[in-house]
C-alpha cells in the first residue's frame, strides 16, 4: 500500500483519471456508437487495474470489465469499479454517464468515488452531503429499461416518474434534490451500484435493496438485481408501496 496516497484520495484520482481517459477517447471524433463505448472501457479499464496493481497489490478487484477469478471472496478489501457506466449516454454524447469507484471492506462500502466527467465533477464519500431542500415529488428510473414497479410506485404515491441514464447520475440526482427516490429493478450487478450507493449512504440517504433489506458487497454471485435509494423520510412509504406491488405482481420488473 502507497503510504502516502490513502484510500480516499486514492479513489478520487482514478475516477478523475477514468473521466479524462474516457473524454480523450470520445473527443477525437474517430469513434462512435458501439466500437467508442468498447475503446473507451477496455482503455479505462488497462488504466484503473494497473493503477490499483501499483498502489494496492495486496487488494482484490470485481470490474465489469474484467475476469471474476473469485479470489476476492477470501479477501477483506475489495475495490468494485465499472470504469463507464451508461455506454449509450457516453457513445450518445449526453451527460448522465459516470465512473463508479468503490472500495468495500468485509462487504460494506468505506469509500467511493462518482464521476460525472462531462459536469467536470466528482462526487466523494467524505465530501457528499444530500441537498436538504423542498421535495419534488419526482421519481426516476432507468431510461434503457424502465422497470414496472417505478410506474406503480410513482402512482401509489403520486409522484412524477423521470428517467435518466447511469445508475450514478441517478443516485446523483436524489443527493442533489433533483428527485426524491430512485428505483431499480430487472438487473444491476455490484459495479453498477457500488459507489453511488456508497455516496448516497455517506450523504444521509437512504439506501436498500426493494425488500428492504441491506446492501451487502463482494458476494460470491455479484448479481444485485434490485435497489432504493431515497429520502429518508419517505423510504417506508415506498418499501410499503413495493411490497403492495409484489404482493399482487410477483417479478418488481
Amino acid at each position: 500500500m502507497t503510504a502516502d496516497l490513502n484510500d480516499e484520495t486514492l479513489a478520487l484520482r482514478l475516477a478523475l483519471g477514468t473521466g479524462e481517459i474516457l473524454k480523450g477517447v470520445r473527443n477525437v471524433g474517430l469513434l462512435r456508437g458501439e466500437a467508442l463505448g468498447d475503446a473507451g472501457d477496455s482503455q479505462a479499464q488497462d488504466w484503473i487495474a494497473r493503477c490499483l496493481e501499483q498502489h494496492r497489490p495486496d487488494d482484490a478487484m470485481l470490474s465489469e470489465e474484467a475476469p471474476d477469478t473469485k479470489e476476492r471472496l477470501g479477501m477483506e478489501r475489495v475495490w468494485i469499479i465499472d470504469p463507464l457506466d451508461g455506454t449509450r449516454e457516453f457513445a450518445s454524447v449526453r451527460q448522465d454517464w459516470a465512473v463508479h469507484i468503490a472500495l468495500a471492506e468485509n462487504g460494506k462500502i468505506t469509500h467511493a468515488a462518482v464521476g460525472m466527467p462531462d459536469l467536470g465533477t466528482v462526487f466523494l464519500t467524505s465530501e457528499v452531503r444530500a441537498v436538504d431542500g423542498p421535495a419534488t415529488n419526482r421519481l426516476v428510473v432507468s431510461r434503457n429499461s424502465p422497470p414496472k414497479i417505478g410506474q406503480f410506485v410513482a402512482d401509489e404515491l403520486g409522484m412524477e416518474l423521470v428517467t435518466m441514464g447511469s445508475c450514478g447520475a441517478k443516485a446523483v440526482s436524489v443527493i442533489l434534490g433533483d428527485n426524491d427516490a430512485y428505483i431499480h429493478a430487472g438487473g444491476q450487478y455490484e459495479w453498477d451500484n457500488a459507489a453511488p450507493v456508497g455516496i448516497a449512504e455517506a450523504a444521509g440517504l437512504h439506501t436498500s435493496r426493494l425488500d428492504g433489506s441491506k446492501i451487502v458487497y463482494n458476494q460470491e454471485d455479484p448479481y444485485l438485481p434490485d435497489l432504493l435509494i431515497s429520502r429518508k423520510n419517505i423510504a417506508e412509504k415506498i418499501l410499503a408501496a413495493v411490497e403492495k406491488f409484489h404482493a399482487g405482481h410477483g417479478e418488481y420488473a
